[in-house]
Order: structure tokens, then sequence, then C-alpha cells
């Protein structure tokens, strides 16, 4: 049996009381638990992405008021060229924007490419979903 090892986290209140929501809708007994489940999740995930071709979509929302934020996004998405097919721009407010970016490639770099996305400050959320294991 693995030994139990504690760390903390920092999140922004409303972020705290929206898993606090997520933990109770879904029946965990704790946070702890939950957290435990999302990384598992996350980490088999990675695995399978090792190497297979794929054709799949990134949705990502922002804040397009993020000085210098749609800049880095595109350059990211350019370094990306040979992925990236095809995306489409929303405004969803004053605020916010989303984007849909078509890709298509190896799995393991469209993930790559979602990370480096996700982490540019004023990146709101993404997600990537891969619809076809077929090239």
């Amino acid at each position: 049996m693995s030994k139990i090892k504690r760390f903390s986290v920092s999140v922004k209140d409303n972020l705290l009381k929206d898993f606090d929501s997520f933990v109770s809708r879904k029946g965990y007994p704790t946070r702890s638990k939950a957290i435990e489940d999302i990384v598992r999740g996350e980490l088999k995930r990675e695995s399978l992405l090792k190497g297979n071709m794929g054709t799949g979509a990134i949705i990502l929302v922002y804040d397009h008021h993020k000085r210098e934020l749609v800049a880095k996004l595109t350059d990211i998405q350019h370094d990306y060229h040979n992925l990236v097919i095809c995306n489409q721009h929303v405004h969803l407010d004053h605020n916010n924007c989303m984007e849909s970016i078509v890709v298509q490639g190896k799995q393991k770099e469209m993930q790559e490419l979602t990370d480096k996305l996700k982490a540019q400050k004023g990146v709101k959320s993404v997600s990537l979903s891969i619809a076809s294991a077929k090239k």
C-alpha cells in the first residue's frame, strides 16, 4: 500500500465553491478523494495519447481583453501548423471569446498544443476532445 502524502493547493474562492459542489454532486466523501480520481484520470488519459494518430477539437474560452493573449494563442497555433486544420472564433459576451480548433495528427502533439494554450494567462478553460483515432 502506498504512503499518503499531503500537499497544499491554492484556488480562487469561486473555483473552490464550484469544486465543493462537484464533490457533493458526485458523492465523494472528501475533496482529497475527488482530486485523487481527477489526477488519476488525467494521468491515464495522458498515457493513452502516446503516438497514436487522431482527429479532434480543442475548445478554449478566454478573456479577449487580456493584453497580447490573442497574439500568443495565434503564435502557439502557428507553432503547430501541421496539426491545425481550421479554427472558429466566437464572441460569447463583451469580455469572453471561444475558439474551436480542429486538429489532426499525433494525439500526443494535440495534447501538447492543448497544454500550451491552457497555460496562457487569461485562458479560462480548455478541453481536447478526440473524435476519431483514424487518419
